[in-house]
Parts: C-alpha cells; sequence; structure tokens
C-alpha cells in the first residue's frame, strides 16, 4: 500500500481558492470500508476506485439516472461507417487547472490506457486508433462494429496531457510492481468535483468544481470519504452524526438502522456477483498437497466444490437475506441474465463426495485460499463458511485473508491457487464479464482480469463473436451461449449477486445506483 500524507494538495486547493470557505458549503460525509487502490484513472479495475475517481475524471459519454448512455466530454457521435465512428467533442472545457480539453488529450489518454501496466483496458476494448480530426473531433477507428461502444467509453477517463507530461505521468502507474507515481496521488479531470487530498486509509477530500461545463444537479460544494474497516465502527459514527452517508451496512445492523428515526435506508441489487476461482491452467497447484497435478483442470472437482456449497445457508445466516444466490457470472439487471439460467446448483454432500472420488480425490487435497477482508460484504465470513462446507468432501482450504489492496496484487501476479473475488458489470452488458475475467487471458485485452487462468475455446469464440454482432437477438443468444458454457463447466463458481443498502441521515436525498457508486451530482442535503 502506498505511504504518504498529500500535505502539498491542501495547500495547493487553498493557493487556488478551492477550500470551501463560504457560508453556503454543503458538506457530504460519506464512508465505507475500504480505500481507493490509486488516483491513476487508467491504472486498475476496481469498483471503489473507479467510483471516486469518476469525480474527477470524466468519459467521453457517461451514464444517466436510468444508466442509459448520455453525452459528456462529446456531444455528439456519428457513425461514419460500422468501424469509424466521429465524436464531436465538448468545447470551452477546462480541466481543473484551467487548462482547455481538447482532442489531443483524448488521442494522449488512449494512449496511455492501451499500455500493459493499465488494468482498465477493456474500456477501450474493440477501438484500433482515436485519430484526431481537429482540436474538437475525434475518429474513433475500430476493429469492427461495437455494440457496447457507448457503455465502454463511460469509464474511458481522460486526462489533461499537458498535466501528465508536466508531472512525468505520461504512462500509467504499474501498481502491481508498486510503483508509486504523481498522477496515483494527484488528480487533474475536467470532473464535477476537485480532488484536493489523499490520505490512504484515512481520507479523501473533494470540493465542487464551479467552472464544471454541466449544472450539478444536487447542492453538495464538499465530500469527505472515510474508508472505515471495523464494520461496528462505520456504524458507530453514522449513529453518532459523524457520517452522512455509510454504503457499507454489515448485514446486522441493517434491520436497527431501517428502524431509527433518524435516518433512511435505500436498498436494491447490485450488479455485482460474488465468486471463487480457481488456477486451471497450471501443471501443479501453487501450495497444495496434491504434487505433480492440477485437480481444478477436472470438472468433476470443480462441481464438487459448487455442490458442496450451501448458498441458502450463506444467505440465511451471514447475509440475513441480503443476497441472491447465485448460478451465473452476472447479475439481475445485466444484459444476459434470465432467471431461468441463474439456477444454482443445490447442495448435495453425497454426490459431491463421489464426484471426489471419481476423480481420484477420496480423501481430498489441501490448498492455499486467499479472500480479501475489506472489500465485499462479509468477504472473509464467506469464506470461513465455505472452508467449513468443503471440509466435509475432504478439501482442506487454507485461509489467508488480506486487505483487498493487498489481495489484488496478489491476483495480478497470478499467485493465488483459489481465491473470492467479485465482479460488478459496469457496462450491465455481460460481454464485460465474459471478456474480461473468463477469456484465455491474451497479451491484450481479452482476459485481462482472468488471473485463474481459466481458457475455454467454446466460451473465446462466442465472446469474439458478440463483440461485433449487432443483431441484438442474435447477439443475445451467444451471450447466453457463453454463460450456460461457463456454469455447466464450473469454469466458475459464483456464489451469490450482493443486495446493497445504503443508510443516510434523514436530510440526505440521493439516487441508489445498481452499480455501487454514490453521486454527488444526484444528491442534496436539506
Amino acid at each position: 500500500m502506498l505511504k504518504f500524507k498529500l500535505k502539498s494538495l491542501a495547500a495547493t486547493a487553498v493557493a487556488l481558492g478551492l477550500a470551501a470557505s463560504t457560508a453556503h458549503a454543503v458538506p457530504l460525509r460519506w464512508a465505507a470500508q475500504n480505500d481507493i487502490q490509486t488516483l491513476d484513472p487508467h491504472s486498475q479495475n476496481h469498483a471503489t476506485t473507479n467510483g471516486i475517481n469518476a469525480y474527477a475524471y470524466e468519459g467521453l459519454t457517461r451514464y444517466n439516472e436510468k444508466f442509459q448512455p448520455e453525452p459528456s466530454l462529446a456531444t455528439k457521435w456519428t457513425a461514419i461507417s460500422p468501424t469509424q465512428i466521429r465524436f464531436d467533442l465538448r468545447r470551452g472545457v477546462k480541466f481543473h487547472d484551467g487548462t482547455p480539453f481538447t482532442a489531443d488529450d483524448v488521442v494522449f489518454s488512449f494512449g496511455r490506457i492501451k499500455q500493459p501496466q493499465a488494468n482498465n483496458q477493456i474500456f477501450v476494448a474493440g477501438i484500433k486508433e482515436i485519430k484526431k480530426v481537429d482540436d474538437y473531433t475525434v475518429d474513433l477507428i475500430l476493429d469492427g462494429p461495437s455494440p457496447v461502444l457507448l457503455r465502454n467509453l463511460t469509464d474511458f477517463r481522460i486526462m489533461s496531457k499537458a498535466w501528465a507530461e508536466k508531472n512525468k505521468s505520461v504512462n500509467p502507474q504499474d501498481y502491481k510492481a508498486k510503483e508509486d507515481t504523481f498522477a496515483s496521488r494527484n488528480a487533474m479531470g475536467t470532473g464535477p468535483y476537485k480532488i484536493t487530498s489523499w490520505q490512504p486509509d484515512q481520507k479523501i477530500s473533494m470540493v465542487a468544481n464551479k467552472d464544471w461545463w454541466d449544472t450539478n444537479k444536487g447542492n453538495v460544494t464538499e465530500i469527505s470519504y472515510t474508508p472505515i474497516k471495523s464494520d461496528a465502527t462505520r456504524v458507530a459514527a453514522l449513529l453518532s452524526g459523524d457520517v452522512d452517508l455509510l454504503t457499507d451496512l454489515p448485514t446486522q445492523d441493517v434491520a436497527k438502522l431501517k428502524a431509527d428515526p433518524k435516518l433512511k435506508v435505500l436498498d436494491g441489487l447490485e450488479n455485482r456477483t460474488i465468486f471463487f476461482a480457481m488456477d486451471e491452467g497450471s501443471d501443479e497447484l501453487r501450495g497444495a498437497s496434491v504434487k505433480g497435478k492440477n485437480p481444478f483442470k477436472d470438472k468433476r472437482v470443480r462441481e464438487a466444490m459448487s455442490t458442496a456449497i450451501d448458498r441458502e445457508a450463506i444467505k440465511r445466516s451471514l447475509m440475513r437475506g441480503l443476497s441472491m444466490p447465485a448460478g451465473i457470472m452476472v447479475a439481475p439487471g445485466v444484459n444476459g441474465n434470465t432467471p431461468d439460467i441463474d439456477v444454482p446448483p443445490k447442495v448435495d454432500l453425497e454426490k459431491a463426495k463421489k464426484l471426489m472420488a471419481e476423480a481420484g480425490y477420496p480423501d481430498g487435497f489441501e490448498v492455499p485460499l486467499n479472500c480479501p477482508n475489506d472489500r465485499y460484504v462479509n468477504d472473509e465470513e464467506i469464506c470461513q463458511a465455505v472452508v467449513a462446507m468443503w471440509a466435509k468432501i475432504g478439501i482442506k482450504a487454507k485461509l489467508s485473508a488480506l486487505p483487498m489492496s493487498q489481495h489484488s496484487v496478489l491476483l495480478q501476479k497470478m499467485e493465488s491457487p483459489l481465491y473470492l473475488y467479485g465482479w460488478g458489470v459496469t457496462t450491465f452488458d455481460a460481454q464485460y464479464t465474459l471478456q474480461d475475467v473468463i477469456h484465455s487471458r491474451t497479451t491484450g485485452v481479452d482476459g485481462k482480469g482472468n488471473y485463474s487462468r481459466v481458457s475455454d475455446a467454446k466460451v473465446d469464440a462466442l465472446v469474439q463473436a458478440m463483440k461485433t454482432e449487432t443483431d441484438i437477438t442474435k447477439r443475445n443468444a451467444m451471450i447466453r451461449e457463453a454463460l450456460l458454457r461457463v456454469r455447466d463447466e464450473y469454469l466458475f463458481i459464483p456464489v451469490h449477486h450482493q443486495v446493497r443498502p445504503w443508510a443516510m441521515r434523514s436530510n440526505v436525498e440521493t439516487l441508489h445506483r445498481a452499480d455501487d457508486k454514490p453521486q454527488a451530482r444526484f444528491t442534496t442535503l436539506k
């Protein structure tokens, strides 16, 4: 984890006149359980990081209140051909330091996000090149027609070329190598808020950008985001009035918070699926008792592990009803999820034991299990429960739980044989998960988030086809076939889709977001 305090930023903010000093300041104090990983908008595809960076950095498109793409830094787009889309850029936009936004910044940001150490390449998937036509026009040259282009572009964040060059941040941060850059500690975008300081594991401070090109629908002028790992401490901060908005609620406290007249709770299904992933590519599992072979290459072992998990017990006991047992790798609300295929296997220990014996492991085996302990709802507790369930079929999972900042590095180094992970679908389309997490790992965008060496030729072929299929019916059939293939081959073990209640003071009005990213531009404090 980066260890520093950005003392200079606060001073810079004051010098620029950014410090909130007016009588009309409306601060929003927001807390959740985990911190961001970096301020570099191209480095890490991590939901909290992307959510905070979105306050400062914008894309060519953005989502409206109903998650439909709408103009942002681009005002319109026109198809010159199926593989050449012309984007008219918004004029008069300035970065937070007053530098004008132009086509050069878009071309620069594309070159930056395409570098191998950038983990957000999925958001420019299918774009071969971005050409400058003039200062306020760019052409996106595509590999083929792209049905999800406008959705992907919402998270392709535009950075100031001049600022990056000035501050030796032309290249994206190499997070897994623990690189520290100016752009990983500072932000320079065009967005509705300016990030004035980040003290890791303590606080992120923001102020409204008075020169923003759009009108803020809310009235929040200042934001403080505080990561609080402890469940009890987070809830106590809300109850005492030290926090206005809490987006990581301990499941055991939801009923109590709903009953408090000083508070209100918004809840809804998140578009995130929690799952276990297994190293299915190595010839021998790192740290396992089995030598010279890999049990996870055998479908029967993977099926046994999935069949041994009592998802309803996890929902009932751990999640207090705040989860939806999952059969597939994308949640309801994501294009591709339908109730008829999102059916988890029923727990069946006898069947699981038989499968293990047939696979040649009647007595099971030992294997390390890596889990985060500060990222998902009850993440470590889910792992502990599943360790006990797997023990019943002879699999002795040796649990190691780490903060997400360390867990993420472990995965990106491909050093975990078995791990818990969660994946939210930014585009609300299943191609995002299938292409990034499930497709065979390549040197490019495909499989960038596949840290378990899963490789299935049928899934790969379907992903390649759906990328450019513009017939909605045909494309949805491809998505369905791919999701069923992943389910029926037990390539991953989905546990559940998260339900995400948010609690807030009664004077806070905001929109619950299925991507679990509150937006101050839709937030009002009365």
